[in-house]
Protein backbone atom coordinates (compact mmCIF):
# COMPACT_ATOMS: atom_id res chain seq x y z
CA UNK A 1 0.00 0.00 0.00
CA UNK A 2 3.12 2.20 0.91
CA UNK A 3 4.47 1.77 -2.69
CA UNK A 4 1.47 2.30 -4.78
CA UNK A 5 0.81 5.46 -2.30
CA UNK A 6 4.44 6.88 -2.92
CA UNK A 7 4.15 5.92 -6.74
CA UNK A 8 0.97 8.21 -7.62
CA UNK A 9 2.52 11.06 -4.66
CA UNK A 10 5.55 10.97 -7.68
CA UNK A 11 3.51 10.97 -10.46
CA UNK A 12 0.70 13.53 -9.25
CA UNK A 13 4.44 16.07 -8.47
CA UNK A 14 5.55 15.14 -11.79
CA UNK A 15 2.32 16.46 -13.39
CA UNK A 16 2.46 19.43 -11.40
CA UNK A 17 5.95 20.32 -12.22
CA UNK A 18 4.72 19.40 -16.29
CA UNK A 19 2.62 21.60 -15.97
CA UNK A 20 4.62 24.80 -14.94
CA UNK A 21 7.30 23.93 -17.82
CA UNK A 22 5.42 24.06 -20.72
CA UNK A 23 8.05 24.07 -23.16
CA UNK A 24 10.46 26.41 -22.29
CA UNK A 25 13.97 26.11 -20.36
CA UNK A 26 13.78 27.12 -16.49
CA UNK A 27 15.68 29.55 -15.94
CA UNK A 28 16.11 32.28 -13.08
CA UNK A 29 14.89 35.28 -15.00
CA UNK A 30 12.12 36.99 -13.06
CA UNK A 31 8.32 36.95 -15.39
CA UNK A 32 5.94 39.12 -14.62
CA UNK A 33 2.51 39.01 -15.19
CA UNK A 34 0.46 41.62 -16.58
CA UNK A 35 -3.50 42.21 -16.67
CA UNK A 36 -5.08 43.08 -19.06
CA UNK A 37 -6.98 46.41 -18.89
CA UNK A 38 -10.57 47.03 -19.74
CA UNK A 39 -11.00 50.65 -20.17
CA UNK A 40 -14.67 50.67 -21.36
CA UNK A 41 -15.59 48.50 -18.54
CA UNK A 42 -17.08 51.27 -16.39
CA UNK A 43 -17.28 53.85 -18.54
CA UNK A 44 -20.97 56.22 -17.50
CA UNK A 45 -22.94 56.00 -20.90
CA UNK A 46 -26.42 57.02 -21.85
CA UNK A 47 -29.33 54.43 -21.48
CA UNK A 48 -31.27 52.74 -24.32
CA UNK A 49 -34.64 53.07 -25.09
CA UNK A 50 -36.91 50.10 -23.53
CA UNK A 51 -38.25 47.15 -26.50
CA UNK A 52 -40.43 44.51 -26.00
CA UNK A 53 -39.18 41.08 -25.98
CA UNK A 54 -42.91 39.91 -26.62
CA UNK A 55 -42.69 40.98 -30.44
CA UNK A 56 -45.56 41.33 -32.28
CA UNK A 57 -48.36 44.35 -31.59
CA UNK A 58 -50.55 42.03 -30.09
CA UNK A 59 -52.02 43.11 -26.39
CA UNK A 60 -52.92 40.41 -24.19
CA UNK A 61 -54.15 40.77 -20.45
CA UNK A 62 -55.42 38.82 -17.42
CA UNK A 63 -56.62 39.28 -14.19
CA UNK A 64 -57.32 37.40 -11.04
CA UNK A 65 -56.39 33.44 -10.53
CA UNK A 66 -58.03 30.27 -11.93
CA UNK A 67 -59.77 28.34 -8.26
CA UNK A 68 -58.40 24.69 -7.84
CA UNK A 69 -61.90 23.50 -9.16
CA UNK A 70 -61.21 24.14 -12.32
CA UNK A 71 -58.32 21.78 -12.44
CA UNK A 72 -58.51 17.66 -12.52
CA UNK A 73 -57.40 16.18 -9.70
CA UNK A 74 -56.53 13.08 -9.23
CA UNK A 75 -57.97 10.86 -5.76
CA UNK A 76 -55.81 10.91 -3.09
CA UNK A 77 -55.64 7.39 -1.57
CA UNK A 78 -55.07 7.13 2.16
CA UNK A 79 -51.20 6.45 3.49
CA UNK A 80 -52.14 3.90 5.70
CA UNK A 81 -53.78 2.12 2.52
CA UNK A 82 -50.87 2.54 0.32
CA UNK A 83 -48.56 1.24 3.49
CA UNK A 84 -50.86 -1.98 3.77
CA UNK A 85 -50.12 -2.55 -0.13
CA UNK A 86 -46.52 -1.77 0.29
CA UNK A 87 -46.43 -4.69 3.06
CA UNK A 88 -47.92 -7.06 0.90
CA UNK A 89 -46.17 -6.83 -2.14
CA UNK A 90 -42.99 -7.09 0.37
CA UNK A 91 -44.28 -10.43 1.91
CA UNK A 92 -45.20 -11.33 -1.42
CA UNK A 93 -41.72 -10.53 -2.96
CA UNK A 94 -40.08 -12.29 0.85
CA UNK A 95 -42.21 -15.45 -0.01
CA UNK A 96 -40.79 -15.83 -3.68
CA UNK A 97 -36.84 -15.52 -2.35
CA UNK A 98 -37.68 -18.71 0.19
CA UNK A 99 -36.57 -21.94 -1.37
CA UNK A 100 -38.97 -24.68 -1.77
CA UNK A 101 -36.87 -27.78 -1.60
CA UNK A 102 -35.58 -27.85 1.73
CA UNK A 103 -32.13 -30.41 2.12
CA UNK A 104 -31.68 -32.55 5.21
CA UNK A 105 -27.81 -33.64 5.80
CA UNK A 106 -27.21 -36.98 7.45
Amino acid sequence: MKKILFTLCLFFASAAFAQNYSGRVLDSQVQSYSFPSHPEHANYAAVSTGWSIIGGAGYGAAQGERPASDFSQADSVPLGTIAREYRKQHAAAAQEKKSRVVWVNQ
